[in-house]
C-alpha cells in the first residue's frame, strides 16, 4: 500500500509539473466505474478517482489487516446504549489515541468497565467510508488492571484524605453578594466566557480579577498554584473560580496535581472549582468549597440572580406594606370601636357604677354603724343595770346608812368604837356627822 501511495504521489507531482496552470474540465455527473482509471498512478487531473473510490480502496486495504490483540488505557467510554459501545484507548506509555467501537456481545462486556481502566481488546482495524475515518472496531475486551495513572491518583486521594483537606468542617462558605470574583482560566478560552457572560447576566454590579493560565501541560500545577496564592492573597477578591472546559482525562490531571490540592485546600478565600463536565472528576473538586459541574454552573453558585433579588425585595415590600395596612386598619377599627362607646359618648356613665358602688358602701356603712351603735347601747344600758345594782347608793335609797369613823373607815362593829368617837353618816341624802355616845356591844 504505502508503495501504491508513494506512486500516487510522484505521478501528481509530474502532472502538476506539466499542466497546473491550465483550467480542468470535468462532468457534473458521477461517471461509471468503467470510465475510471483502475490504478492510482493511472489518475491525471483531468481523470481523477472520486473521493468515494479513494474511500473504499481504503476500506478495502484495511479489510485485508489481520486481527489483533491492543492494550491502553481507557479515557472515555460512552455505553449508554445497550447495543453499542465507544472507546477511547490511550497508550499507556505514549500520548497517542485510537477510537474502538463495538456492538452486541462486545457493547455488552464494555458496559462493565469505567474511565481509567487498563484494558486488552481484540479487533480488526476499521475504516468508516462516509468519512474515511480509521477505527479499530473490538470483538473481546479484557481487563488487565487500573490504569497506572488513576491508580496514583487514587492514592493520593486517600493519602490526602487521611491528611482532612477534604473534610467538610474545612469548607468555607460563599459570599452572597460578591464585588469581585477571581478568575482562574486558560486565555481567551470558552469557560472563560462562560463564567463571566453568566456572572453579568445574573449580578452586573460585579468585578472580576483574572488570571490566565495553563490549563493542561506540564507547566499548568504551577502556575495554577501560584494563580490561587495571588489572587487569595488579593483582598479585593471575595471568592475564586478555578475554570477549564471538558477533557479527556489526560487533560484535566493537572488539577488532581498534589500542589494544586494544597493550594485549594489552604486557600482562605472562598474557592469553586469549575473543572470539565459533570461526569469529569479531579482532585481539585474534592479540596475546593464548592464543586461546579460546569463553568456556566459555578457562575450560578458564586451569585444570586438578580432578578430572582428584585422578586424577593419586591415581595418583601408587599408583605411589609400589607402588614403596615393591616396594623392601621386594625387601629383605625379600634378607634372608632372607642368612640361608638358609651363612656365616650355618655361620659357621666363612667362615674355611674362608682357613685352606685359609694351608695352601696354608704348605706352597708350607715346599717353597720346603727347595728354597732345599738349593741353598744344595749351592753351599756346592760352595765348600768348591773352597777346600779350593786352601787351602795341603792341600799342608801332602801333607807340605810353607812357610818365611818373619822379616819373614813367604814364601822361595821360596835366593839372597834368607844363613847366620845367622831361619827360621819352617810344618809341617802346627805351627810350628817355627830359622835357616839354610848356604845353597846352584844
Amino acid at each position: 500500500m504505502m508503495n501504491w501511495l508513494q506512486q500516487d504521489s510522484a505521478h501528481r507531482a509530474q502532472s502538476s509539473h506539466s499542466g497546473a496552470s491550465e483550467p480542468i474540465a470535468l462532468p457534473n455527473e458521477p461517471r461509471p466505474l468503467d470510465q475510471l482509471p483502475r490504478l492510482a498512478r493511472d489518475t491525471t487531473a483531468n481523470n481523477p478517482w472520486p473521493v468515494g473510490v479513494l474511500s473504499r480502496h481504503f476500506h478495502d486495504a484495511v479489510e485485508r489487516w489481520p486481527a489483533a490483540w491492543i492494550e491502553g488505557q481507557i479515557v472515555e467510554i460512552n455505553a449508554r446504549r445497550s447495543t453499542s459501545v465507544y472507546i477511547t484507548l490511550r497508550d499507556s506509555f505514549e500520548d497517542i489515541s485510537i477510537s474502538v467501537s463495538g456492538f452486541g456481545l462486545f457493547a455488552q462486556m464494555a458496559r462493565n468497565f469505567k474511565q481509567g481502566d487498563r484494558v486488552v481488546i481484540h479487533g480488526k482495524a476499521d475504516l468508516w467510508v462516509r468519512a474515511t475515518r480509521l477505527s479499530f472496531r473490538g470483538d473481546d475486551i479484557r481487563k488487565i488492571g487500573a490504569g497506572d495513572l488513576k491508580e496514583q491518583i487514587d492514592q493520593l486521594r486517600k493519602r490526602l484524605k487521611g491528611e482532612g483537606l477534604f473534610d467538610a468542617d474545612r469548607k468555607v462558605p460563599l459570599p452572597e453578594f460578591p464585588r469581585n470574583i477571581g478568575l482562574i482560566c486558560a486565555p481567551q478560552a470558552r469557560a472563560e466566557g462562560d463564567v463571566i457572560t453568566n456572572v453579568m447576566l445574573r449580578w452586573p454590579n460585579v468585578g472580576f480579577t483574572v488570571d490566565h493560565v495553563h490549563v493542561q501541560g506540564v507547566q499548568c500545577p504551577e502556575e495554577v498554584i501560584r494563580a490561587i496564592q495571588r489572587l487569595d492573597a488579593d483582598p479585593n477578591v471575595d471568592v475564586i473560580i478555578v475554570a477549564r472546559g471538558g477533557g479527556s482525562f489526560e487533560d484535566l490531571i493537572g488539577f488532581s496535581d498534589e500542589g494544586v490540592v494544597r493550594a485549594a485546600a489552604s486557600c482562605v478565600t472562598p474557592l469553586v472549582s469549575a473543572i470539565g463536565h459533570e461526569d469529569d472528576w479531579t482532585l481539585i473538586d474534592l479540596a475546593a468549597d464548592v464543586r461546579a459541574s460546569t463553568p456556566t454552573d459555578a457562575a450560578k453558585k458564586v451569585v444570586p440572580d438578580i432578578h430572582e433579588q428584585i422578586q424577593l425585595v419586591e415581595q418583601a415590600l408587599f408583605t411589609m406594606r400589607s402588614r403596615i395596612d393591616g396594623r392601621v386598619t386594625h387601629e383605625t377599627q379600634l378607634i372608632e370601636g372607642y368612640t361608638t362607646r358609651p363612656s365616650l359618648t355618655r361620659p357621666q356613665t363612667m362615674l355611674e357604677p362608682h357613685e352606685r358602688m359609694i351608695h352601696d358602701a354608704t348605706q352597708r356603712m350607715n346599717i353597720a354603724l346603727a347595728r354597732m351603735t345599738d349593741e353598744a347601747q344595749f351592753h351599756i344600758e346592760k352595765l348600768q343595770a348591773t352597777l346600779t345594782a350593786l352601787s351602795p347608793q341603792a341600799t342608801l335609797n332602801r333607807g340605810y346608812a353607812v357610818v365611818q369613823n373619822a379616819d373614813g373607815h367604814v364601822v361595821d362593829d360596835a366593839a372597834n368604837m368607844k363613847a366620845g368617837d367622831e361619827l360621819t353618816i352617810t344618809l341617802r341624802k346627805g351627810t350628817v356627822v355627830a359622835s357616839a355616845e354610848t356604845v353597846v356591844t352584844q
